[in-house]
């Protein structure tokens, strides 16, 4: 059995769960996944991250506009998702971001929703999970402007300087199935690098699974796959890893995990 660690981030909303989210929930648990962030994306799947989440004590929801869909978001979106925070309570602001990766994307409009939900963020003084793709140095840029409390850089991929800065700034970077490929050698080389302390794990489900899943649909349950090749990388145990990372992102999101407790050799990640 694995030491208890958590999804930080999964979209069991998606459809690609609708036939076996049960299922899928079960086989994770049993795997030894303790918990599950999901993080919304557009404003039509915001009940349905919620209602998943109050189905169990082990699910936590974040809400937010994801950059992908940032021609469907209104400013009706926007008003909507301060009222719904307020009275949710969800354990962040996310999905959200900057994505520079695909051409069709309006960057106005991307830093137009990103900007505002920083502040939002803020206001609530909530944590944000971000979102980005060729574009850390912009987003920490607008960080500056937009200060928040700190977070989770999603499937991070930059570099170390960048991680460094993001760090410094109170976020910790999320690490999946991408480390899992031989072949994502500078992937490897930065969660090698990187401070214990400052790494959360995540499977991005249904999406970016693990090269012994690879062209199928990706689940919570092969999060510890992720945590295996961790523990090749590193010069941590295996059990130092999970506890690790699971105190990270308690602390990070404020999180109730059932069975967690921490251990006498765990301190804060910001002493």
């Amino acid at each position: 059995m694995t030491k208890l660690i958590i999804d930080s981030h999964c979209h069991l909303d998606m459809p690609a769960f609708d036939k076996d989210r049960q299922q899928v929930l079960k086989s994770a648990r049993q795997a030894g996944v303790g918990g599950f962030v999901i993080p919304g994306t557009t404003a039509g799947r915001w009940n349905k991250v919620l209602d998943i989440a109050t189905s169990a004590g082990d699910i936590w929801p974040a809400l937010g506009l994801h950059p992908y869909y940032c021609d469907e978001h209104s400013q009706a979106d926007l008003d909507g998702l301060a009222d719904l925070a307020r009275r949710e309570h969800p354990v962040a602001i996310g999905e959200i971001g900057l994505d520079l990766f695909l051409p069709h994307l309006d960057e106005k409009k991307q830093r137009h929703y990103l900007e505002a939900q920083l502040d939002l963020a803020r206001d609530l003084d909530l944590p944000v999970i971000l979102h980005i793709r060729k574009a850390n140095d912009q987003v920490l840029q607008i960080l500056k402007q937009h200060p928040v409390k700190g977070g989770i850089c999603h499937a991070f991929s930059g570099s170390i300087q960048q991680a460094g800065k993001f760090i410094d700034l109170g976020f910790c970077l999320g690490f999946g199935g991408m480390i899992t490929y031989e072949r994502s050698r500078k992937l490897r080389r930065l969660a090698t690098e990187l401070p214990l302390d400052a790494i959360v794990l995540e499977t991005d489900a249904p999406d970016m699974s693990g090269e012994k899943h690879r062209y199928q649909r990706n689940s919570p349950e092969y999060l510890p796959e992720v945590l295996d090749s961790l523990e090749q990388l590193r010069r941590e145990s295996r059990e130092e890893i999970a506890a690790r990372t699971t105190l990270n992102l308690q602390q990070l999101l404020s999180l109730k995990i059932p069975g967690f407790m921490l251990s006498d050799n765990m301190t804060d990640r910001h002493p």
